[in-house]
């Protein structure tokens, strides 16, 4: 109903949203938590009557209405304020009094949120439930050893290799003609995705630091972090842990002056430069931090105004063709850091990845190539991009595994493969399958958010506010009032908690194919799947 009281055209009932707020009137203090923690602010304390009817004792009077008052807890209607069911009001509540419910049908809301003619945009989660990844199985089993065994009593080391690996002849050849050899990178497989400094806030980036510290100087695993796109924190870039970090350069150019300034001043080289030229969760529309979380420091570290929205174009404006832009590009940043740091791109899934490998190939300066598919993405996009734009991440990195084939190359890019990894928590599982499809490496960003900072988003659009900067967590906003939410330390805890957990399982399911000296890169012989089709596109056996 709107403010005069007449009905219009987004006028909805509380029936009408995906999410409705259930209250209990007798366990309720009315202490405020729930609305005062609300990040949309979708409930508030209202007022409601109550109509009593009293009888006298006797048959000669007729029953009278006695109308009072309470106070209670009501749901706003207005598809600005719709609750996006995050449960935080569940969550601080000391009496249990209040939760979010999933509407038991197919909510009217999408038809509404379009007011103002701007399109729906949504931070992160395509919402595309299962996944080709999920069914695949791991059918090879060495008989040679007790396979329960092997995974606690063999000693493996579950490295993967950043840089261009050369024959010895050809670097023989660099190393007399150019005085070069290209620079290659011993890490974990699994590197912690793009996730902007912008994108996350300041304590989640702070405690993803000290977990990646943690990993590498307390345990061992030399776990890298990719910064994302616009700059990093002037402290990190002149500290030693720049050496456990991937820089990202993008289409915007958002905070290079920073990290260029700093080269002269920095203690380590970082671990790699990748520079992004499309994303996997929003091919083609480029990246979008909204105007609600540049504040003062983005703004500083980005060299833009604050309070203004970042969108990020999708190709570099410079350059006339991906295959100049890679080119020269890559070159650029192998001069800016004297040719000590590998320099590779990173692409959206699609139909044409295998034309930017094969300039790839023929460029001795590429040292990896990064594949983003259509499942991943944490930050602000359209739904329409979201929902029907891309190419699944499986059939895409095979494609690229099997030209290297081809022309013999397989051993020489690495190809790290990214989107939807651990979409559905089985992260070990699918980082295995995507590996023996032919990556090197996997990249998620998702699942970190989920497993180390308690996000409450699902893939059944449940939360998936960290576009406009009130995450109830804290983790992807950069209001100091919601942030401050989050412990560093205990973000830290987890991320190294959840690299443990995945180590553990990755040799679970390596130990019993017998490869425990290194990673089954494209050991495809090792995978089956219950779908012909499946199976016959990625060139894997139908098992049933």
């Amino acid at each position: 109903m709107s403010s005069n009281g007449k009905i219009v055209p987004s006028t909805l009932s509380v029936k009408d949203l995906p999410w409705q707020i259930m209250w209990h009137k007798d366990r309720c203090t009315l202490c405020g938590r729930c609305t005062a923690v609300c990040p949309v602010n979708a409930i508030e304390l209202g007022v409601h009557r109550r109509r009593v009817v009293e009888t006298t004792m006797g048959l000669t009077e007729a029953p009278s209405n006695v109308f009072g008052v309470y106070y209670g807890i009501r749901q706003k209607t207005d598809p600005a304020y719709a609750c996006v069911g995050c449960g935080m009001c569940n969550l601080v509540c000391p009496n249990e009094a209040i939760m979010p419910l999933r509407s038991d049908e197919i909510d009217k809301l999408r038809f509404h949120v379009n007011r103002g003619g701007q399109p729906r945009r949504r931070g992160g989660r395509r919402n595309v439930p299962g996944g080709i990844l999920d069914r695949i199985k791991f059918i090879r089993i060495s008989m040679l050893t007790d396979p329960a065994l092997d995974a606690g009593r063999h000693e493996f080391e579950l490295r993967t290799l950043l840089g261009r690996v050369l024959p010895p002849e050809q670097n023989l050849k660099l190393l007399h003609d150019e005085g070069w050899i290209p620079p290659v990178r011993e890490i974990y497989p699994l590197v912690i995705g793009a996730m902007s400094f912008g994108a996350l806030s300041p304590n989640m980036w702070e405690g993803l630091q000290m977990g990646v510290a943690y990993l590498n100087e307390e345990l061992g695993m030399p776990v890298r972090m990719c910064t994302g796109e616009g700059g990093c924190p002037p402290r990190l870039l002149r500290s030693r842990f720049i050496k456990y970090v991937i820089l990202q350069i993008a289409s915007g150019y958002f905070g290079w002056d920073e990290i260029i300034h700093a080269i002269p001043d920095m203690k380590e080289d970082p671990c790699a430069i990748e520079i992004k030229y499309g994303q996997g969760a929003k091919p083609g529309d480029g990246g979008l931090l909204m105007w609600h979380k540049v504040n003062n420091l983005i703004a500083a570290i980005r060299g833009v105004p604050p309070g203004v929205s970042l969108p990020s174009p999708p190709t570099h404006q410079t350059k006339y063709s991906i295959e100049e832009a890679v080119a020269k590009m890559i070159q650029s940043m192998y001069m800016a850091w004297g040719f000590r740091v590998p320099v590779y791109p990173k692409i959206s899934g699609t139909t044409t990845a295998t034309s930017v490998l094969n300039n790839l190939t023929r460029n001795p300066y590429a040292a990896a190539m990064a594949i983003d598919g259509e499942d991943g993405g944490t930050g602000a996009a359209y739904n329409v991009s979201m929902d029907h734009m891309g190419h699944p991440t499986a059939s895409n990195i095979r494609d690229c595994y099997l030209n290297l084939v081809k022309l013999g190359k397989q051993n020489e890019i690495p190809l790290f493969a990214g989107g939807g990894t651990g979409k559905q928590g089985n992260l070990a599982a699918n980082a295995a399958a995507l590996i023996m499809l032919g990556a090197s490496g996997v990249q998620t960003g998702k699942y970190i958010m989920q497993a180390a900072a308690g996000c409450l988003g699902s893939e059944s659009d449940r939360c998936n506010i960290c576009n406009i900067g009130l995450c109830p967590k804290g983790i992807t906003s950069q209001d100091p009032r919601l942030y401050r939410r989050l412990d560093p330390e205990k973000v830290a805890e987890r991320l190294v908690d959840v690299y443990l957990a995945f180590d553990t399982e990755l040799r679970k399911i390596l130990a019993p194919l017998g490869r425990s000296t290194s990673l089954p890169i494209g050991m495809s012989d090792a995978l089956g799947i219950d779908d012909k089709a499946a199976a016959d596109r990625l060139q894997i056996r139908y098992v049933v």
